[in-house]
């Protein structure tokens, strides 16, 4: 299992990379989940990241709107992301979600056939009237994606395994491997909850604030450190 790290800034990916995180994600925590950065902070991330490493980048928890979300997974593919990640908060049926996400595969990989897509739904979906996360790997085989990915919509200390059981996450991990997906894994997850992630053959783990201080994702900052302590986790 590879862990992703997201970091908000080129410092914290500066942290993070030499931690030895698999996937440099480039995020922006105050605008959500999923919050996108910066055209500019994702290509000077690439810059500085050795060319054997993978960068991501969150392009929003986005609205049913499949034009404008496209042209943004285009415009994070070509400022040199390699893995290209939308949450699928205003979609309210698997239809929609499908909708949004063929389109912008189709515009990620006009950027390279190599770049990755990633559908992301939210294991509270509940919360926030978002479309089933179970259904999203029906909806990444369906739209061409390449990663079915979970996460939390809201960020109140509570974590993927409050809102989904680990057999629940199992089967989504079997289902979208069935199709041929990775799956990627995320929700404010602790370090102690890494080894149950590999138990159930998760491919990817996101973390943010397991590898800032004081395991706050909004107000502290990735640390070197820390992220090699989960790097260590995650291969051992």
């Amino acid at each position: 299992m590879i862990i992703l790290v997201s970091p908000k800034n080129i410092e914290e990916a500066r942290e993070a990379e030499a931690g030895g995180a698999d996937i440099i994600d480039v995020k922006n925590p105050p605008e959500g989940s999923l919050g996108a950065n910066f055209p500019w902070v994702i290509k000077e991330t690439r810059d500085i990241t050795p060319k054997d490493k993978l960068v991501s980048a969150a392009i929003g928890d986005v609205p049913f709107k499949p034009g404008t979300v496209s042209l943004a997974a285009y415009g994070a593919a070509m400022s040199g992301a390699d893995y290209v990640k939308v949450g699928l908060w205003g979609p309210r049926s698997y239809q929609e979600a499908v909708e949004v996400m063929k389109n912008v595969s189709k515009s990620v990989k006009l950027a390279g056939e190599d770049k990755i897509v990633v559908a992301a739904g939210y294991a509270d979906a509940y919360r926030i009237g978002a479309v089933d996360p179970l259904v999203i790997p029906k909806v990444a085989r369906d739209s061409g994606c390449d990663v079915a990915m979970l996460d939390t919509a809201v960020k109140d200390g509570k974590t993927l395994f409050d809102h989904l059981s680990i057999d629940l996450l199992k089967e989504f991990v079997e289902e979208s491997h069935s199709y041929g997906l990775k799956v990627a894994l995320a929700g404010s997850i602790k370090k102690e909850e890494i080894p149950m992630l590999k138990q159930i053959n998760c491919d990817i783990v996101g973390v943010r604030g397991a590898a800032c201080t004081k395991g706050d994702r909004n107000e502290g900052t990735i640390q070197k450190d820390l992220v090699v302590e989960l790097v260590k986790i995650c291969r051992e």
